[in-house]
């Protein structure tokens, strides 16, 4: 019995695990890799476990108190809500254009067309599954390609750490990432390292779905062990694209290219250079998929947030924030304006990517204090808030994440 509710409870944090492993693992963690070896492995680690909590706490307030943690900002301070919603608007557009160019540049291996032609029929496709199939389509599609992404991972990574690094293991901490010129990525890693922190939302409003979808309300237990599987993918996932950069291209004198297309073909080379040639067509097909479930969580989950976020300020409580049509509604906004960034502003899209991240960055402390003040408030029992270590561990990631923002704005200065 307990095992078949664990099964029906699996869902958001392997949702969560879904839009994560896009961009901030398939970009910045490989990237990460290849610029400085295994210099940043210890940061990679940092910010998961600093962000852990906050995340968890989407999750963990709605299992424990039946109530969103949109509900959650709402009922705490009058202006949790409305930040939360600005914060949101601001970078889910420019965010959603970004995932579907990168799935875009994948798709050029395995489909002709271009990159922006593919990322524009990868977001319509995106935006048919979720108008046809909703939820359901949305959980099952993403549990399938997070396990054939680990598993191909697992496997790549297994073969590079055999044939050991390419240029040798005397230069994998060099050169030093401790230096105001590397700020700007260091900035970009954390910020969307596993995933932004507004994300937190997203699996609050996903286990009302799944609820809605399975007809089974999980217990506390149930709902923090699909977290922790999701989560646990994550960091994995996220080492392990660290390593494939550092023991492939490090130290070899090649880059990644800045170019979508030729950037893509690099990645899936990765790939094709520990397992061989004959992997090539699979780990295309991996990565795309990877990218096409990133682009339907991220096309579901901001206009979901955004439809509740508005229906909590109109005076609808509990699930009765979930509504088919008004967020249908934000979906096909969402879905017009991606396209009109991909279409119009491609040339720009390095900048909105760098804008969203910074705000995502920027912000992370302060969804981390809303988080944390909602969880430990009056609306949860005092035997399902943080107890001392996870408040400990709280506080310290908050005092460190404010440090970064800090030296950030002192850089920019």
């Amino acid at each position: 019995m307990m095992r078949s509710g664990m099964l029906k409870a699996l869902g958001p944090g392997i949702l969560l695990a879904a839009a994560s492993i896009g961009g901030s693992h398939l970009v910045a963690s490989t990237q990460a890799g290849a610029l400085y070896g295994l210099g940043l492995l210890g940061l990679l680690l940092l910010a998961n476990l600093f962000k852990y909590p906050f995340l968890l706490i989407g999750s963990r307030f709605t299992a424990v108190t039946g109530r969103s943690l949109l509900e959650g900002y709402q009922h705490q301070s009058p202006w949790f809500l409305p930040l939360y919603l600005l914060i949101t608007l601001s970078t889910g557009v420019a965010n959603i254009a970004a995932v579907s160019s990168l799935a875009g540049s994948l798709a050029t291996a395995v489909a002709p067309g271009s990159p922006q032609a593919l990322g524009l029929l990868v977001l319509a496709i995106s935006l048919v599954v979720l108008l046809l199939g909703q939820y359901r389509s949305l959980d099952r599609l993403s549990k399938a390609v997070v396990a054939l992404l680990v598993l191909c991972t697992l496997m790549a990574a297994v073969a590079t750490l055999i044939r050991g690094p390419a240029a040798g293991f005397a230069v994998m901490f060099t050169p030093s990432p401790w230096t105001w010129g590397s700020l700007p990525f260091l900035v970009a890693l954390l910020g969307w390292m596993p995933c932004p922190l507004d994300l937190s939302a997203w699996t609050s409003l996903w286990i009302y779905a799944r609820e809605q979808d399975s007809g089974h309300k999980s217990s506390r237990t149930e709902v923090v062990a699909d977290f922790n599987i999701g989560y646990a993918a994550t960091v994995l996932m996220a080492v392990l694209f660290l390593v494939l950069g550092a023991w492939v291209m490090h130290g070899t004198g090649t880059e990644f290219s800045q170019a979508g297309a030729a950037f893509s073909q690099q990645l899936i080379e990765l790939y094709t250079a520990s397992l061989g040639a004959w992997a090539y067509l699979l780990i295309a097909l991996a990565a795309l998929m990877t990218m096409f479930s990133t682009v339907l969580t991220c096309l579901d989950g901001y206009p979901r947030s955004a439809s509740a976020s508005v229906r909590l300020l109109r005076g609808h409580r509990g699930m009765a924030v979930l509504n088919t049509n008004n967020q249908r509604l934000w979906m096909l906004l969402h879905f017009a304006l991606a396209c009109a960034v991909l279409l119009w502003w491609s040339g720009s899209m390095g900048a909105l990517v760098t804008l969203a991240m910074w705000v995502s960055f920027v912000t992370t402390p302060v969804l981390a204090w809303m988080n944390w003040r909602v969880m430990q408030s009056r609306q949860v029992a005092p035997q399902d808030r943080f107890g001392p270590a996870m408040s400990r561990l709280a506080a310290i990631s908050l005092g460190v994440l404010s440090l970064f923002v800090v030296l950030f704005g002192i850089s920019l200065v």
